[in-house]
């Protein structure tokens, strides 16, 4: 009996056996030089086996995956975070707060089990790689067969694409350069606000010293879907496609739409939803969805991905013969925010409608995710005897300085939240700021909630919250170790937007390992003018919350060098908010009847955008001032400015801009004391 017992307990392992498998992978990770579809040119760039996106890494629900991560970077680490799988806490790819990085010239060997179905992808989570190209897919098939099939299955990463490095990015965005904005149209001036009917909107905002608002920070040369602006997976008319889009962007939401008709969304952030049809997708950066698309019987119909801002989009073509492009989305009124306001407030209130035909005659021209009508296939109530916990965390920033931060402190000034095993935490967020911000939680699927205690609230990875909005979350704690939570804003993430969910069971004396998020880097910044009678401007040494700067002003008469009248000043700024800052510094001076001298003071901006300091120097001198500067139209500025010094009374100049490109412009300006000429302004 013993025996046969034997014999016959393989054949029941055997199925489980047969359909678990150990799948291999090896990624190698290299620079070189390319350009989406041959067309722009070609900037340096990372690969992953030789493509941008890197390989789609096919799974089944069950399989082991082994994947070896060789970094062939020669003097850069690197490494590759396993974007929404739920995996052991070494695996996950964050380097030092859960596995080492990936030094040049090694090889880094991951291998966790696959515990669920969907479409997931993965990225670098070291520096800006990431906008370089460090990505690709992951699609884990369930073990029982999809629910929606179709007769085709494609993946569509979609991504965003600059010809200037992330590194250069990232130093235009904190310098506060308007070069993005008027290279994407969406400048605000003057003459745009009487264009669009919102003047008084333009002078309101000023007043209450809100800087220009926008929907995305970085103007791209390019949207890419599988790495190319058009794409065609070879789709034939007839056919229904389950497309899995995954948003890759570094900086970029997309509104999907398709030419054929409402999309069928099947499936959000991975696991299975409830089928519903919209004709508008807004997808945010890490989120993915699978839709499900029929190809009518002729004609080539566009799937397009439009950039949030309006600035560009993606194709994905279906079938062949007479091109029938998607229809057009309108861009944002970027002068009046009540429009955004109102986006948010009726998403609060949303409710649910009874049929998709309702919903689809609703549905807005620019719809926010549609998370109010996503349902999960199953349960996903948590268990009610788990003790219960409710965190508030508002999203700060100042879009000026480009600080991001939770609760107004960055990573770097309070980067740890600490959580229990075994506890629900519900989590309130509240969009302080005119941006949406994907939030990402490492190691979790969450809940997304409203109003209602819905039984089959649908799970994700990442959440958008929209501008001055509000989302509520909740998640069973049910891991270990420390785990990043993010925005997935790649910039915002680096300047501050991110926390470490860290559990207790790891000791009062536990302290993450922070690694590079929780660093505050300085970047080099100047700006000034060179002219006939003068020279002024400003080079500083600038991070989050300090400038260590030197200011000169200089003045000759028809380029007489030797007599330079030269004030020059080498100080310290802190930076508290977009209204406060103090300043601290030296003044040398060959100025008449003044000597070099200590000062310190206050900026204070006031309404209308209108720039105040007050200074007390070591002589006993004060100096008072006001600046103002404002754009006339996309090029022209208008600015101008006062002073009073105790010592040298009186001081004012006023001047025009032309703007030329990122780093130039044409300047004319009257200095009080130096008299009126013109030359170039420059900004680095």
């Amino acid at each position: 009996m013993k025996n046969l017992l034997f014999l016959i307990i393989p054949l029941f392992l055997l199925p489980a056996a047969v359909s678990a498998a150990t799948v291999e992978y090896d990624l190698e990770v290299a620079a070189t030089r390319w350009s989406p579809d041959g067309e722009l040119r070609p900037v340096r760039a990372f690969t992953i086996n030789g493509t941008i996106p890197g390989p789609t890494l096919r799974f089944r629900e069950g399989d082991v995956a082994i994947i070896n991560v060789h970094n062939h970077l020669k003097r850069e680490a690197t490494s590759i975070h396993w974007h929404g799988l739920l995996l052991p806490n070494a695996q996950d790819g964050v380097p030092y707060v859960t596995t080492p990085p990936i030094q040049p010239g090694t090889t880094h060997r991951f291998e966790f089990p696959l515990k669920h179905a969907g479409t997931y992808w993965y990225h670098s989570h070291t520096g800006l790689q990431e906008q370089s190209g460090i990505y690709g897919s992951i699609i884990v098939e369930p073990r029982s067969g999809v629910a929606e099939a179709a007769d085709r299955d494609e993946v569509i990463v979609l991504s965003d694409w600059a010809l200037e490095s992330p590194e250069e990015v990232m130093r235009t965005l904190m310098s506060g350069n308007e070069w993005y904005e008027f290279k994407k149209g969406s400048i605000q001036s003057v003459a745009g606000a009487i264009r669009a009917g919102e003047l008084g909107a333009f002078m309101d905002r000023e007043k209450s010293r809100m800087p220009a608002m926008d929907i995305s920070d970085v103007a791209y040369d390019a949207f890419l879907a599988n790495g190319k602006r058009a794409f065609d997976p070879g789709v034939k008319n007839g056919q229904t496609v389950r497309l899995r889009f995954i948003n890759a962007g570094a900086s970029t939401y997309f509104y999907l739409q398709s030419a054929a008709g409402p999309l069928r969304i099947v499936a959000a952030d991975g696991p299975p939803v409830k089928p519903i049809r919209v004709n508008r997708l807004l997808v945010g950066m890490a989120e993915t969805y699978d839709v499900i698309v029929t190809v009518p019987s002729a004609g080539r119909w566009e799937v397009r991905a439009t950039a949030q801002d309006g600035s560009g989009h993606a194709s994905v073509w279906l079938g062949a013969g007479e091109a029938h492009p998607a229809p057009a989305i309108p861009r944002p009124n970027l002068y009046n925010m009540d429009d955004h306001l109102l986006a948010a407030l009726e998403d609060d209130e949303a409710v649910v409608p009874a049929s998709d035909a309702v919903a689809l005659a609703a549905e807005p021209e620019r719809p926010l995710p549609p998370y109010a009508r996503l349902r999960s296939t199953t349960v996903t109530r948590l268990d009610p005897a788990l003790p219960r916990r409710s965190i508030p965390l508002r999203l700060t920033g100042d879009m000026e300085r480009y600080i991001w931060s939770f609760n107004g402190k960055t990573m770097a000034e309070d980067g740890v939240i600490k959580i229990k095993r075994g506890e629900v935490l519900r989590f309130e967020f509240i969009n302080d700021t005119m941006m949406h911000h994907p939030l990402h939680l490492h190691g979790h699927f969450f809940r997304v909630l409203d109003d209602r205690e819905l039984a089959d609230a649908p799970l994700k990875h990442t959440v958008d919250l929209p501008p001055m909005g509000k989302r509520t979350i909740e998640f069973e704690a049910n891991e270990s170790g420390d785990w990043l939570f993010h925005c997935h804003l790649l910039y915002h993430m680096h300047m501050g937007m991110a926390r470490i969910f860290s559990y207790e069971e790891q000791g009062p004396d536990h302290v993450p390992d922070f690694g590079e998020h929780d660093q505050d880097p300085f970047y080099f910044m100047a700006a000034g003018s060179f002219q006939t009678h003068m020279s002024m401007g400003m080079a500083s040494f600038m991070n989050s919350r300090n400038d260590l700067y030197t200011m000169w002003d200089l003045g000759w008469h028809e380029f007489d060098f030797e007599h330079t009248h030269y004030e020059i000043d080498l100080g310290w700024k802190r930076y508290f908010n977009p209204n406060l800052s103090t300043v601290l510094g030296a003044r040398l001076t060959n100025e008449h009847d003044a000597v070099d001298r200590a000062f310190g003071g206050v900026e204070y901006r006031l309404p209308y955008l209108i720039d105040s300091f007050a200074q007390v120097d070591s002589e006993g001198g004060v100096r008072l001032g006001l600046g103002k500067s404002l754009r006339l139209t996309d090029r022209i500025s208008v600015f101008g400015e006062i002073e009073y010094d105790t010592g040298s009374e009186w001081e004012w100049s006023t001047g025009l801009e032309y703007l030329l490109t990122k780093q130039f412009s044409l300047i004319s300006e009257y200095h009080s004391d130096h008299g009126f000429g013109g030359g170039v302004s420059f900004r680095f």
